[in-house]
């Protein structure tokens, strides 16, 4: 099969489609012949020599894919060769095939085309398991979502909005905080003009928000635990400002908050296959009565894994961008 490999670190250039062996799935494991998958800021990361994927996991980038089940591994209930899926991965996403577990495996949702669902898996993972698993996000609370334009952020305001909680979000422009209102973020902050502190009070009378879902890390943490209402939740996701801040813990015990920082790539497979389980229960069916659906910045071809690398590094897309196989 081919795949797309990374001969060295680099920038989007060193991509490379090449020849690879074939996967072979283990027991407990599916073989699925991927018609799409789905760029993903790790797999920049990877790409340029930061994150290495777990141990035993495929080499090669792309942390979700959809397509048709071609083989099953030993000990495989509930799924047959042909099955249209899509599926959370360690990597391996960016090839012709690729081995998964049983427990991260989905069905393509009715009504959602295979390219289109190659959009679905880490978003809903993500926002799932840290907006409502670990943060507790509940009807009529409020949440802040940081780059709600990105690919996780316009599933986060999407899901929120669908449990009924109030959602303020961060952006980059009137361009994007425009497309994140059409998914329905009550209020939008342009975080190169606003002082997103500010507009968080502002909005919520001075009470602060329950619930902040960060991609950005060290720069914003303190504005973050400033911005949380009483037992407020701040979950960290992403390190896009840095890995290293100060924190006023007096802030945090005043307002009896709590700070989690979570990643989903390196989880065990247990823990993953809980998220699958509960993505498939409480998401699905919003995807599938069109409460909520994938927003698809732009579909690419394999061959050009290095152009969609370029599209998350230059920071103009709203949703996803999706590589297609065939």
């Amino acid at each position: 099969m081919r795949a797309i490999t990374i001969p060295q670190s680099g920038g989007p250039e060193v991509l490379t489609w090449a020849e690879v062996p074939d996967p072979v799935p283990a027991a407990g494991e599916v073989l699925v012949e991927v018609a799409a998958t789905a760029v993903n800021r790790a797999d920049l990361l990877q790409r340029q020599g930061f994150y290495d994927p777990p141990p035993g996991s495929s080499p090669y980038p792309g942390l979700e894919c959809s397509g048709r089940i071609v083989a099953l591994g030993a000990g495989v209930a509930g799924w047959a060769v042909g099955d249209e899926v899509c599926a959370l991965l360690s990597g391996g996403g960016y090839a012709e095939r690729v081995a998964v577990p049983v427990g991260q495996l989905l069905p393509v949702p009715k009504g959602i085309g295979l390219v289109e669902a190659a959009a679905l898996p880490e978003v809903t993972a993500t926002v799932w398991s840290n907006v409502f698993m670990v943060a507790h996000l509940r009807p009529a609370e409020t949440v802040l979502i940081h780059g709600g334009a990105s690919g996780i952020g316009t599933m986060a305001i999407q899901l929120a909005k669908a449990v009924g909680a109030r959602v303020l979000v961060t952006a980059g422009g009137p361009e994007k905080l425009a497309r994140c209102a059409e998914l329905g973020a009550d209020v939008g902050i342009d975080y190169r003009e606003q002082d997103f502190v500010e507009e968080v009070r502002a909005a919520t009378g001075g009470a602060g928000v329950d619930v902040v879902l960060d991609i950005m890390g060290a720069r914003y943490l303190q504005r973050n635990v400033d911005a949380l209402a009483v037992s407020g939740r701040l979950v960290i996701i992403g390190l896009q400002g840095g890995v290293k801040g100060e924190l006023d813990l007096g802030s945090l015990l005043r307002k009896r908050a709590a700070v989690a920082a979570t990643n989903l790539r390196g989880r065990p497979l247990g823990e993953k296959a809980a998220i699958v389980a509960a993505v498939r229960e409480h998401v699905w069916p919003l995807v599938e009565a069109k409460v909520v659906r994938p927003v698809v910045h732009q579909v690419l071809p394999i061959e050009q894994a290095g152009a969609g690398h370029r599209v998350l590094e230059d920071g103009g897309q709203v949703g996803k961008v999706v590589l297609q196989v065939r």
